[in-house]
């Protein structure tokens, strides 16, 4: 099974704060095995909110806020991680999917980039890449996009992929089929989906090809140890078809 594991952000993300360079080491170690073993799909972690765009679609307009600001309505149904020369071409892509979807609410949110978390110098003129996110609404969490919505996204991840933009795309399973993980001190809370929502950013994300829940489950508790063990986690099927 193909599973997408979040982990929230937390206060020192939030302040722009590094992480230390021993999680650094521990966490490059432990993706590291599943990247050699072929399983690493996908991955990375994101900013925090002050290197955020929150982009909420109403009625044919759009109203964008720029960060930083407090989560709100943060349960996904889909990523795409672009690469642009600047954000507000990564915007200008989000305005396009956003108007496909109709009312709908989007992020863009920067990836961190080795430099962010002191592994290398920062280049000049490095591209930027970012995270889109696309919330959940009533359609995504049922019955699913509408054949048209479907197929505008689908030519519009064409030709993202033809600009030379769309590094990789990931839709996910309804809510009713994950799990919310809550580690307090290294004890474990379950809470089976679905999800009305999630108020809290995602502080970053992996996809990985995994034989089941169990190993999942076993996964996450290793996870959590190496980010202090104190957090909130959720892990999402992650669907292996385009729509």
């Amino acid at each position: 099974m193909r599973f997408m594991t979040m982990h929230k952000n937390d206060p020192e993300t939030e302040k722009g704060n590094p992480p230390p360079m021993e999680l650094v080491q521990q966490m490059g170690a432990f993706i590291g095995e599943f990247a050699q073993s072929g399983r690493l799909i996908d991955g990375a972690g994101l900013g925090g909110s002050s290197k955020r765009t929150r982009l909420v679609f109403r009625g044919g307009e759009v109203t964008t806020k720029r960060g930083p600001y407090a989560g709100a309505h943060e349960l996904p149904a889909a990523t795409l991680q672009l690469k642009v020369e600047k954000l507000e071409q990564a915007l200008g892509w989000a305005e396009r999917y956003g108007k496909i979807l109709g009312d709908c609410e989007l992020e863009v949110g920067q990836l961190n980039e080795p430099w962010d978390i002191g592994v290398m110098p920062k280049p000049e003129n490095p591209p930027v890449q970012v995270l889109l996110i696309e919330k959940a609404d009533q359609l995504s969490e049922g019955a699913g996009r509408t054949s048209q919505q479907k197929a505008a996204l689908s030519r519009l991840r064409t030709e993202m992929t033809k600009a030379g933009v769309l590094v990789r795309a990931h839709r996910l399973e309804p809510s009713a089929l994950g799990k919310r993980l809550n580690f307090v001190k290294g004890k474990l809370s379950v809470l089976d989906g679905p999800f009305a929502e999630s108020k809290e950013l995602i502080g970053g994300f992996a996809v990985l090809e995994l034989s089941g829940w169990e190993e999942a489950l076993e996964m996450s508790q290793r996870y959590a140890t190496i980010l202090g063990g104190t957090l909130e986690m959720d892990i999402r099927v992650a669907s292996t078809s385009e729509e």
